[in-house]
C-alpha cells in the first residue's frame, strides 16, 4: 500500500496473471493456499494489501516465490534510479508492521532495502531465520531484536548486522510508533 491509502497496482495484477497462467480460478486457488476466495479476490482487485505470510501462501499454491513474483512485477514498471515516498511499494502489511520497498522496479535487485514500520507492542512473531544476511537502523522509537540467544533493546541512532540464518525477531519495545532502515541480501523478495 503507498501512503493515502493507495495499494501499489502491480501486486493485485501480478496475482491474477500468474493465476490465470496456471489456470485456475479464484476458488481452486483458495483450497490450494488456504487463502479465502473472497480474500483472494479482493487481493487482485486491490482492495486489499497482503501480508508477507498471505502473498508467500497465494504464490506457493501457483510454484512461485516472493523472488520470482517480485522479479515479473519490478519487470513491468518503469524503472527510475529515484524513489520518492510515494513510489515505496507496501510489500506486506500485518499485525502492526509495515515494510515499505524500496526500488522494487531496479533490475537486477541484489540487495532488497526496507522502511519499516511497527505500531506499539507489534512483532513479528515466533523467531524466523532465512538465508540472506541483514542490517538496519533505528530511525524512531525503540525496537527490541533477538538473535540468537542475544537480545538488545535498540533506541534511535542504534543499529544491527547479522546472519539471517540465525533465527531472529523484532518487538516495538516503545509506546510510540517505531521505525527501522533496513537492508537484506541477497533480496528474500
Amino acid at each position: 500500500m503507498q501512503p493515502g491509502g493507495r495499494i501499489l497496482p502491480a501486486i493485485g495484477a501480478g496475482i491474477r496473471e500468474l493465476r490465470r497462467r496456471r489456470q485456475l480460478s479464484t476458488r481452486q486457488l483458495a483450497v490450494r493456499s488456504g487463502i479465502s476466495h473472497s480474500t483472494i479476490s479482493l487481493l487482485e482487485r486491490d482492495r486489499l494489501s497482503p501480508s508477507v505470510d498471505t502473498l508467500s501462501a497465494i504464490l506457493e499454491a501457483m510454484g512461485s516465490t516472493l523472488t520470482g513474483f517480485f522479479s515479473e512485477v519490478a519487470a513491468s514498471l518503469p524503472h527510475s534510479p529515484f524513489y520518492r515516498r510515494d513510489d515505496l511499494a507496501e510489500i506486506g502489511r500485518s499485525d502492526g508492521i509495515s515494510y515499505r520497498m524500496v526500488g522494487i522496479n531496479h533490475p537486477n535487485r541484489h540487495l532488497l532495502m526496507l522502511h519499516e514500520r511497527y505500531a506499539p507492542g507489534a512483532d513479528t512473531g515466533k523467531a524466523f531465520s532465512h538465508t540472506a544476511q541483514e542490517a538496519g537502523v533505528v530511525i524512531r522509537g525503540a525496537v527490541e531484536v533477538t538473535v540468537g540467544a542475544e537480545m538488545r533493546t535498540l533506541g534511535v541512532g542504534d543499529a544491527y548486522y547479522f546472519d539471517s540464518q540465525t533465527p531472529h525477531q523484532f518487538r516495538n519495545a516503545s509506546g510510540e510508533t517505531a521505525e527501522i532502515i533496513s537492508a537484506i541480501t541477497p533480496p528474500t523478495y
